[in-house]
């Protein structure tokens, strides 16, 4: 590949790792896809963004294809990961302790499987506290880490799939397809409610955007180490 193929446009497809933001992951690829032609600037940006403890597959966009962000951002996306029942978070995840604990002694395996209906179709879900999303020109998990409370209003997603995998008491693993802007973690938060518990999302991992798979995802360590070998 050359530097104006970068230049030019294209998709790279990153299975990224766990504890890594999505922006580090563009800031490495791009610092390494410079260094490599010795170019002053390239244009790197990513499709949609992954929760730092999140894995998957994330679409990174080089040079003219960065106007192409909106359009793969758009696409449908495929999860699969746990929802740990009985207890839950403020930020729905484990990127903040546990605050509260619930009893899950009465939830049988029929009823969990039978829980998934109530959250298929288009579903007005509300987003979490601790997300990037912006109120008055300040992100909530800003406010969230001041302590600040503040109302955040439904939005219309769509969840195509949601399927349960295997029951691990306390863990419940799923399979689930949605639309753009669906919150795994809030899924996972008011699983729990539906079930007259608690429960919050202990992993999670994106595998498919669109036409695009994880199995064709490369790590950004290995990326940058073939781009630094090609030609040598």
């Amino acid at each position: 590949m050359t530097a104006e193929d970068f230049k030019n446009g294209q998709i790279l497809l990153i299975d990224k790792p766990y504890q890594w933001t999505s922006f580090q992951v563009v800031n490495k690829l791009r610092w390494a896809i410079k260094k490599k032609y010795g170019l002053k600037k390239i244009k790197v940006g990513h499709a949609g963004t992954l929760d730092p403890l999140a894995t998957g597959l994330l679409i990174l966009c080089t040079g003219s294809f960065t106007k192409k962000i909106d359009q793969l951002q758009a696409q449908v996306k495929e999860y699969t990961g746990s929802i740990t029942l009985g207890s839950t978070t403020p930020s729905y995840d484990l990127e903040t302790e546990i605050d509260k604990h619930y009893a899950i002694d009465h939830i049988s395996d029929d009823q969990i499987l039978a829980n998934t209906v109530n959250f298929l179709g288009e579903i007005d879900q509300i987003p979490p506290i601790f997300s990037a999303l912006k109120k008055d020109g300040i992100r909530l998990y800003e406010l969230a880490r001041k302590g600040e409370t503040t109302e955040i209003k439904p939005r219309k997603i769509t969840i195509l799939e949601f399927e349960i995998t295997k029951i691990e008491m306390p863990e419940v693993h799923f399979r689930i397809v949605c639309s753009k802007g669906t919150y795994i973690r809030s899924i996972a938060n008011d699983f729990g409610q539906k079930l007259q518990s608690g429960s919050h999302l202990s992993s999670l991992r994106r595998t498919k955007s669109g036409d695009f798979d994880v199995k064709n995802a490369v790590d950004p360590i290995k990326f940058i180490e073939d781009l630094r070998l090609e030609e040598m």
